[in-house]
This record gives C-alpha cells, sequence and structure tokens, in this order.
C-alpha cells in the first residue's frame, strides 16, 4: 500500500482483563514499535478458527517484530464466561495474549462488524488497514513486511521479544475431547482433540489402553499416525471389507481418515489437506477435493455424510467409490428449510441416524438448532430453533425451546433425541413424537457429544477433559427458562433506500484479475425475507442499493463478500492468486433518521 490513512488506534479495553501476559494489563503504549495485528474472534465461530490457523505462520515468522493481540468478543452468553475464554484460549493453542471483552467495549470503539476481523496498527500507533473474513494472512504478512521496512528507516521499529508469556502446562489422559464412539468389545474410542490423538479406553472410561497418534500436530498415515484436533468418529458398518474400522474427521487437518483397530494404523480417505475455499471442486476422487473442518461423520443413506462445519454444508464420502461430494447446503450461513440444494445450515457440528435409519439429526451450533435430514428425499427440516441470533435454555414445546450452541447429538433407545447443549453445560432431550425439548441433566462443562450404553449415557464433557457416565432419567430435570438474543446492538438504518458499500482494496502489488471472467461477488438475502423489497440476491459487484420493505421494523441482513486477488507483475508467469472472503449477519433496526449507508470493509480501510 503506498499510502495509508493514519486514524489513531483506541485503547484496548476489556472487563474480563487479559490472558497470555503472565498476569500483566497491556496498554498499546507497551506495544509502541511493533507491528501489532488485532483479532476480533470469538471461539463458537469456525472462521475464527481458522483465522487462528492462518495467524500461526505471521506469528513465528515475525516474532521479534509482530504482536498478534487477541481480542475475544462474545457472540454467546457463554463466551462472556471468563473461565469459558480461560478454556478456549489453551484449546485453540493460542500463543500471543488476548484481551477478554466481554461487553463489546473494545469492538465497538473499532467499529467492528463481523467475527473474525483484523485490525493492523503501525508501530507509532495508527490503524492502517482492516480485513473482516479469511484468506488475509498473505495481505497482511506483505503489509507488515512494508511497515518493518518503512519504520526500521525512521528509527521507530524495535524488535524483541513480545509480551507473550505461556501459561502453565496442564497434566491430564485426555485434552479438550470432542467425540467418543463405543467399540465392540466394549472399550471406547476418544477425539483427543486438545492432545492431537486418539485415545482407547478401558469399559470404565477412564484406564488408557492405547494411543492412536504421537501428540503432535500434523497429518501422517501409517503405524505412527498424527492428526490436528480430531473431532467426530464413526464405525464402519459390519461387511463392507474397506480395510478400517472408523472413520474420523480430522478437522484441523481438513481431511477424514480411516482407522485399523487391530493395528492402529491409518489412512487418509478424503481431503488433501488444504481449506476449501470458494471456487473449488465441490466433487471428485476423495483424496484430490479440499475440506473445510469436517467435525462429525455418520453412515447414512449408503455414504458417509459429514458436518463441514467450515462452510456451512453437509457434504458425503462414498466408501466403496472413494468419492466426495456436497449433499446438502449452499455455503450461505443461516436456518433455512428445504431441497437439500436450496438448504442452509450455520456450522452444523453434531450428526446421528435415527434407529430406523430414515433421518440423519444434525445439530446446527450456530443457529442453536436441531436440523434433519430426510432418507432419498434429502429434504432438511427444523426440529428446533429460529436462526442465528436466538438462543437460550427453554424447555417446552418445539416452536418456543431453545438451546445454546449444541455440538452433538445422540439417538436414546425410545427414539427421542440426546442434544449436548453445549453452551448451556446440559443434556437436554427433544422427543420427535410429542414436539417436546426437555433436560435430562445439568451442571455438564461444555458437553459435545455422548454415547448410550446399557441404559445409561455416557457423556464427552470437554472442558472438564474426561467422560461422564449418567442414568438416563425417568423424568426431566427442571431448570429455569432462559431466552437471549446475541449480544452485538442492532444497526439503526432509516427507511427505504440503503446504500450497501463492501470495501475492498486489493493487497500490496496485487490487483483484482478479470482476465476470466469477475473476481468479485456479493450475495445479499434477509431474515425475514420480506425485510427487503429489492436489492436480494447475487451479482459481482461490490456495491448495491438495498430497498427496505415498509412495515418491517427489524431483521438481518445476510451479506457475503468474496473477491480474488493476483499477483500485478507481468515478470510472473504464474501469477499467485488469493481468495478474501466474509459472511456479514448484520441485525438492523428500522428507525427515522437511522444510517442511510451500510459499509462493510473486507479488506482495507473505510
Amino acid at each position: 500500500m503506498a499510502s495509508r490513512a493514519r486514524v489513531r488506534a483506541p485503547e484496548l479495553v476489556g472487563a474480563g482483563g487479559w490472558l497470555n501476559t503472565g498476569g500483566k494489563e497491556l496498554k498499546l503504549a507497551d506495544l509502541r514499535g511493533k507491528c501489532v495485528v488485532l483479532d476480533f474472534w470469538t471461539f463458537c465461530c469456525i472462521n475464527c478458527l481458522h483465522v487462528l490457523d492462518e495467524l500461526r505462520e505471521l506469528e513465528e515468522k515475525h516474532r521479534d517484530t509482530v504482536v498478534i493481540v487477541g481480542v475475544h468478543s462474545p457472540k454467546f452468553v457463554h463466551e462472556a464466561d471468563h473461565t469459558a475464554v480461560v478454556d478456549a484460549v489453551a484449546r485453540y493453542e493460542v500463543h500471543h495474549p488476548v484481551l477478554d471483552d466481554p461487553e463489546l467495549v473494545t469492538w465497538k470503539q473499532y467499529a467492528v462488524r463481523a467475527w473474525p476481523t483484523l485490525v493492523v496498527i503501525d508501530p507509532e500507533g495508527y490503524v492502517v488497514a482492516q480485513h473482516a473474513g479469511e484468506g488475509h494472512a498473505h495481505a497482511i504478512a506483505k503489509l507488515v513486511e512494508e511497515l518493518e521496512a518503512e519504520h526500521a528507516a525512521k528509527g521507530t521499529l524495535r524488535r524483541g521479544d513480545g509480551p507473550y508469556v505461556a501459561p502453565e502446562p496442564q497434566a491430564g489422559d485426555l485434552r479438550f475431547p470432542g467425540k467418543a464412539v463405543r467399540l465392540p468389545n466394549g472399550h471406547y474410542l476418544v477425539a483427543d482433540s486438545g492432545h492431537h490423538a486418539l485415545v482407547e479406553l478401558a469399559e470404565d472410561g477412564e484406564r488408557v489402553v492405547r494411543r492412536i497418534g504421537d501428540g503432535v500436530r500434523g497429518l501422517v498415515d501409517g503405524a505412527e499416525p498424527r492428526f490436528s484436533e480430531p473431532q467426530g468418529l464413526a464405525l464402519v458398518p459390519e461387511g463392507l471389507g474397506l480395510g478400517y474400522d472408523v472413520v474420523v474427521a480430522d478437522t484441523v487437518n481438513h481431511a477424514l481418515r480411516g482407522v485399523r483397530l487391530a493395528d492402529g494404523s491409518v489412512t487418509t480417505l478424503a481431503g488433501t489437506g488444504r481449506q476449501w475455499w470458494q471456487g473449488s471442486p465441490t466433487s471428485g476422487a476423495a483424496t484430490g477435493v479440499d475440506l473445510s473442518s469436517p467435525w462429525d461423520v455418520a453412515f447414512f443413506d449408503g455414504k458417509v455424510w459429514i458436518a463441514m462445519a467450515g462452510v456451512h454444508q453437509l457434504w458425503s464420502f462414498d466408501p466403496l467409490a472413494g468419492t466426495v461430494e456436497v449433499a446438502a447446503g449452499t455455503t450461505n450461513e443461516g436456518l433455512v428449510d428445504g431441497p437439500a440444494p436450496e438448504a442452509w445450515f450455520a456450522q452444523p457440528s453434531g450428526l446421528a441416524v435415527s434407529a430406523d435409519g430414515e433421518r440423519l439429526w444434525v445439530a446446527d451450533s450456530e443457529t442453536s438448532a436441531l436440523r434433519w435430514v430426510a432418507r432419498g428425499t434429502h429434504e432438511v427440516r427444523t426440529a428446533v430453533g429460529t436462526g442465528l441470533f436466538d438462543f437460550g435454555h427453554r424447555d417446552g414445546s418445539a416452536e418456543q425451546a431453545l438451546f445454546q450452541h449444541p455440538l452433538g447429538v445422540t439417538v436414546l433407545p425410545d427414539g427421542s433425541v440426546a442434544v449436548s447443549d453445549t453452551y448451556n453445560h446440559a443434556l437436554r432431550r427433544y422427543d420427535p413424537a410429542s414436539g417436546e425439548v426437555s433436560t435430562l441433566a445439568t451442571d455438564l462443562r461444555e458437553p459435545s457429544g455422548a454415547v448410550v450404553v446399557d441404559g445409561d449415557i455416557v457423556v464427552v464433557e470437554s472442558a472438564r477433559h474426561r467422560l461422564t457416565r449418567l442414568r438416563l432419567p425417568e423424568e426431566a430435570v427442571r431448570v429455569e427458562a432462559v431466552a437471549h438474543r446475541t449480544r452485538r446492538a442492532a444497526t439503526e438504518v432509516a427507511p427505504g433506500t440503503l446504500r450497501l458499500d463492501v470495501v475492498f482494496s486489493a493487497p500490496a502489488g496485487q490487483k483484482l484479475d478479470e482476465r476470466y471472467g469477475p473476481s468479485t461477488r456479493l450475495l445479499v438475502s434477509s431474515t425475514p425475507p420480506g425485510l427487503l423489497a429489492s436489492g436480494a440476491g447475487a451479482d459481482s459487484a461490490l456495491s448495491r442499493e438495498l430497498v427496505l420493505a415498509e412495515g418491517v421494523t427489524e431483521g438481518v441482513l445476510h451479506v457475503s463478500a468474496m473477491a480474488a486477488s493476483c499477483d500485478d507483475d507481468p515478470a510472473i508467469e504464474y501469477p499467485a492468486c488469493h481468495v478474501h472472503q466474509q459472511d456479514w449477519g448484520v441485525p438492523v433496526k428500522v428507525v427515522p433518521g437511522g444510517a442511510t449507508r451500510l459499509p462493510l470493509v473486507l479488506a482495507g480501510m473505510e
């Protein structure tokens, strides 16, 4: 960037205080002389987790000049709990200072509108760039190199160690386990996500029989395998003769792995190890197609169905043909039922098949919903849940019942469904026959999955690092009903016409490449659909006139933007291209005198 606006960075303030600093309270003045990257994130958000991984290389390569500061800005009530933030920082191996901002004070000061958002501050304390969404690590690395050179020449660059102080390591057999299955011998196989391994436990659910994986993050097959934050597990049905017994959703490796229990050897079944981006293939030979954060797996309707949390879809893997394809969802984030190609999901994270094989139950975490897919037709329906911004802990009829970011589903012997209601620390039950939701157990710490065993249920308490066996109660536990809306304030907009501008500036040394057609895309919709009289739909321009319908006073604008930029140097025979993308869900309230323009920064400065 040849020239940059100079806007003084607001102070970093958060009622939850600082993590990973050895107890020190940081101020921006303490970071003067460093290139600072603020990462506004929340730990429920899969895109935020992708960005954490994108930033690891930058963090290591520029350790003496760059300080990354995570600003944790909650969506769900549970994410405002300081203990939960501490757990999340440990769970996702965040190796930089984190400011816990439960009241969104710093979020508001920096006018952030979406998770994740990255803000770059130069060594003199000025904001020089803002990026929303994923795919910006390359652009930020270029900007950092430019800032290093500029401020080294001015004498305003300070090299040396940053303020990060590693927390004390915690010992234990399990670390943030994800999901579990019961093996034919009565043992349990557990996805030990925090140790990047699988663990076989004895029938008591405690004694370690063996480990599969050496605990080091990686993508390695064979007798000495490596995983990266594995989550979902599915036993292979008898008689398929596939050469492996368990399918593993190897989440951060963006892959499916097969495990042979006889010797613990591992084979990659699907995925390349690279994250799927818009424009990548959505079907083909399984090991040649990119995946995106597969979170759970289940054998359904003749294939392995995949909860593809990273792109808000369900995919399927055909183990006999060795192919993958999209099974349901559009990649748009939200709650829309209907035919599989038209349905919307929001980070599907748990799968379970009904006893008769007619339904695939789905824990759709970001909409706090329980969804299901019909066998054969693959129609998508919602049992419980209303959308991205309504959540809580409320029992009763499914129409008004509320969950909070559930990650797991388990079919019970009577045909009802147990929901691992993760952010409510509870195990809930939905009865399809009566349409009622009840609470089976509370005081579980971030349950993420469960297994039925001889009339009991064994729950994976992820944040307590253990399996917990419970009796299935004959009667539901009574709890006080609580309903919540997202902590984000609605944007006040004026009735009538609203100008939507997605701000995008190509990184230094790159340009929008139009040789093969438009390199930008903008998709707009709303909840309720009647909020927009006109302006919904897809187009290549990043600006659009929206017309708000008369009589609708509030709702959510769903905006999805993508831009591809490529090296701008004629001497480069094969220019590298980078995709920048973000989905915004913007709550709006229609009021006289409200804003007539809605700017959303994808990359650059407003």
